[in-house]
């Protein structure tokens, strides 16, 4: 390609910017990926992990749809399991542990190797437009490259700013600069920007930590991959599985946080941002489960090549000399070696309730957000509005029907319904408790939902379609007890293992399943019926002042999504559903 004219461009290539850049240059365009710095593509910033409760059902969803972070995972997993399996099968969540250098190679050969796609290091500092449609980008160089659309995927690096004690700095990441330009684009074009707070805990030294204080967290055997393209035998033979190790904090540790409280930029209010809820730091642990005397403490490695453990359960944004003094209080890091300290971060972001169900931008046309920008935490999270994006940005350019998944389709679904309905106020993070669907949104059956989907966007080959309609074919018959013998070859890479589970599970809970299936039917009855972009809620005077604004903030697409605003009641909906009636 190499010119300053592209059909797409998107900016950062994290975990959102790679999976936005190959589902557009897959789908035929001319996709240009810019990002700082070309040695942290797909970089995992923080957790060592891909998948876990709900997020590893994203990944899944994500990979039938045609994807990379599935296949990826499995190329660069070093510990694999399955998580929930005391209980149903609705909450069963695969997770995996990754080398986290091999994780950014795989990805980024991926990315190289890719038609239509191409890489360059640069700082986009500004967003060129023209008649309320996004034109293109300028580098910080003062270079202007064109494009259709544009997708921003920026992570933590719009105004980032680092936190250790109570010292700061700007920063992307602890060793890498912030992006100091395009917020104010952002903001010059009309879009509202804020700040989130998150962190990340200290890396020790694995020669260093006595295991034998710890109880060991092996892998399942056999392991499960991630991806629906994976031989699955053939890969068992050939991964190689470490394990993690389990420890805790104990009275010591949250002695040495209380008496450092006064140097925490938490509780001395230098950080004004919120940060994630269901990831706090150790220090808001302490003060919020005051009650507790412990808390886990994960041991993770970060890949087969190095000695490097990533200590799950104390992030913290604590000084070095305190984060010394936790450490070392810990049954088994008595005389652990930290590698890297923990550190907090506050950054932009978008309140998403500015996007319209594809992620487009509603003040500025032809842009596109995903990731972290929207409020967001986890690359799971990050990976599925990428594509969603990247999907979406196509088919704008193609003049095509937006592509956007209902709540009862995915999880993917639930998570960009709920962003851009109900918005954030702190960092948004994926819960099987948050689909009021979960029962028919299994990881196990995500192909059989979502892969013809993937299928019609050309994300998916010829080939690996026939597979897996012969495996559907497999389930079916065994659903039905009529299988006969199967050619275990033309299933590839699906297995009759697999087929004889899905259809153990269809057949074990159909009286739920129906039910619930039952339930999506009634309720796309309403959902369904779209309302106006033009359908003027302030000439609604039985709304609410405050009904009206949220209302117009949101600008709902269907009564379905209006309903799920926050604020909204039963009785605002009725009163709607009658000026929709009438044609008002």
């Amino acid at each position: 390609m190499n010119s300053n004219q592209y059909d797409i461009i998107v900016i950062g290539a994290g975990h959102a910017g790679c999976e936005a850049a190959l589902a557009s240059s897959r789908m035929g365009l001319s996709t240009l990926l810019v990002t700082m710095k070309l040695d942290s593509v797909a970089k995992m910033s923080c957790n060592p992990a891909i998948g876990g409760l709900a997020k590893g059902q994203i990944v899944r969803e994500l990979d039938a749809l045609g994807g990379e972070m599935a296949k990826i995972t499995d190329r660069a997993g070093l510990q694999f399991r399955m998580l929930n399996l005391s209980r149903g099968p609705a909450v069963w969540s695969p997770r995996a542990q990754c080398d986290k250098q091999l994780y950014s190679n795989y990805m980024r050969k991926t990315l190289e190797a890719q038609e239509n796609l191409e890489l360059r290091e640069g700082e986009a500092v500004a967003l060129l437009s023209s008649g309320g449609k996004v034109a293109g980008i300028e580098l910080k160089t003062g270079e202007k490259i064109s494009a259709q659309t544009v997708v921003i995927t920026t992570g933590t690096f719009l105004r980032g700013l680092i936190h250790l004690g109570l010292t700061n700095f700007p920063g992307g990441r602890f060793d890498e600069p912030a992006a100091e330009g395009l917020s104010a684009s952002l903001i010059s074009h009309g879009l509202e920007v804020k700040r989130l707070k998150t962190g990340t805990p200290p890396r020790i030294d694995g020669n260093t930590i006595d295991f034998s204080k710890m109880a060991v967290q092996p892998g399942d055997e056999p392991p499960m991959p991630f991806s629906h393209f994976t031989d699955i035998k053939k890969w068992r033979l050939e991964k190689k599985q470490l394990p993690c190790w389990l420890t805790y904090t104990n009275t010591r540790t949250h002695e040495a946080i209380r008496k450092n409280m006064d140097r925490s930029p938490l509780y001395s209010g230098v950080i004004k941002s919120v940060g994630p809820r269901y990831c706090p730091s150790i220090e808001d642990k302490v003060v919020r489960f005051a009650q507790r005397d412990r808390h886990q403490v994960f041991l993770e490695p970060e890949g087969y090549d190095t000695v490097e453990f990533y200590a799950n359960g104390i992030s913290t944004s604590l000084p070095e000399d305190v984060q010394e003094e936790i450490v070392h209080s810990i049954e088994g890091l008595e005389n652990a070696r930290i590698l890297k300290y923990g550190y907090a971060i506050e950054y932009d972001y978008c309140p998403p309730v500015q996007l319209k169900p594809s992620l487009e931008t509603k003040p500025l046309e032809n842009l596109f957000l995903a990731g972290q920008i929207n409020g967001t935490t986890g690359y799971e999270e990050a990976a599925a509005q990428g594509f969603m994006a990247g999907v979406n940005a196509c088919l704008k350019i193609k003049a095509r029907e937006a592509f956007v998944l209902d709540r009862s389709q995915a999880y993917i679904g639930v998570l960009i319904d709920d962003l851009v309905t109900k918005g954030v106020d702190e960092p948004y993070r994926m819960f099987t408790s948050r689909s009021e669907y979960r029962l028919i949104l299994r990881n196990d059956n995500a192909d059989l939902r979502l892969m013809d989907l993937g299928r019609g966007l050309g994300l998916i080959s010829d080939s690996h379609h026939e597979s897996f309609n012969l495996y559907r074919q497999t389930v079916n018959s065994i659903y039905e007890g009529k299988a006969g013998a199967c050619d275990e070859e033309k299933l590839k890479p699906w297995t009759w293992e697999q087929a004889e589970l899905e259809a153990q599970i269809e057949k074990k809970y159909s009286g739920y399943i129906n039910r619930q299936k039952a339930q999506v039917e009634k309720a796309k009855k309403m959902s369904e019926k779209r309302i106006p972009e033009t359908f003027d809620y302030n000439k609604i005077p039985s709304l609410l002042t405050e009904t009206r604004q949220k209302l117009n903030k949101v600008r709902p697409a269907t009564l379905g999504q209006a309903s799920r605003v926050s604020g909204v009641t039963p009785a605002d909906m009725a009163i709607i559903l009658i000026y929709l009636q009438k044609g008002k």
